[in-house]
């Protein structure tokens, strides 16, 4: 009897897997979205609760430490940049734990497509590579907020009203412009800010440079391992060699896609100054 009953355990477990995977990709999803402002809110002091707090104390901390002169960060714009580093801290882990719970549930989907003797399953095979685009849009949403939480301080600068700004922020945005265009021999008393920012900007982009060099390698051993499985299944599982085939085709292209990535965001930390001068003129 009790041997009897394992193999239904077995399968009744296997097949509630895939909707435990679903729910829980709904709740880190809706997580994602809700969470991350009330979660880098908790426990401050005299900093923001809220991404509306943060943009509205915003324009006036950074014009004032653009008006110090020091290089410094001063306490009330460090406390916006320390939010915001929070921020794509939660966002970061929450974007990490969907992608492996994407990618589990990607894995039984497509091993569930691929399994000999099964009829052509179209369902299976477009919910297969749904949740692998979903994945991939994981992927990317971690990139970015590895590369906010490990550079907030580039990364919150963009929510500044760079397409309107008025009043001091405009003085300021004007100084830092022309500021750009004659770096690195600007002077004044603005320099040691402008240069602080500048190092802040190569760092911002050196950050997605490595980042999109380890994607780029990983997808590249996806490809290799993807043709290897192509080479080595029976020429009678058409359905494997051909799913394989496409696997081994998409991760070079993505791979390479990523590597131009990489490139470009290295160029751009080793000379962040041009790049910098056209975020603040608004080309970004």
């Amino acid at each position: 009897m009790r041997t009897e009953h394992v193999p239904s355990r077995r399968a009744e477990v296997s097949g509630r897997a895939p909707a435990v995977l679903v729910a829980l990709a709904v709740v880190l999803g809706a997580a994602f979205v809700l969470a991350p402002g009330r979660l880098a809110g908790i426990g401050t002091r005299g900093g923001p609760s809220s991404r509306g707090g943060l943009v509205d104390g915003l324009s006036p901390a950074f014009v004032s430490y653009w008006e110090s002169g020091d290089r410094r960060v001063p306490a009330d714009l460090q406390r916006l940049v320390d939010y915001w580093s929070r921020f794509h801290v939660v966002k970061g882990v929450l974007s990490a734990a969907l992608l492996i719970v994407l990618v589990a549930l990607a894995v039984r989907l497509w091993k569930a497509f691929l399994r000999p003797g099964r009829r052509a399953g179209g369902g299976v095979a477009v919910a297969a590579v749904s949740v692998s685009v979903l994945a991939l849009v994981s992927l990317a949403a971690l990139m970015a907020n590895v590369q906010g939480a490990m550079a907030p301080f580039s990364s919150v600068t963009s929510l500044l009203p760079l397409g309107e700004p008025h009043g001091r922020l405009a003085d300021a945005i004007g100084q830092i412009q022309q500021g750009l265009a004659h770096h690195p021999g600007q002077g004044g008393r603005n320099a040691p800010v402008l240069e602080a920012m500048v190092d802040d900007f190569g760092w911002y982009h050196a950050v997605l440079a490595v980042l999109a060099s380890v994607v780029a390698v990983v997808l590249t051993v996806l490809s290799v391992l993807a043709w290897r499985r192509f080479a080595t299944a029976d020429r009678s599982e058409v359905r494997t060699r051909r799913t394989m085939r496409w696997f081994g085709v998409l991760s070079v292209l993505l791979a390479l896609m990523v590597a131009v990535v990489a490139l470009a965001n290295a160029g751009t930390a080793a000379d962040p100054a041009p790049a910098l001068l056209g975020f603040y003129r608004g080309g970004m």
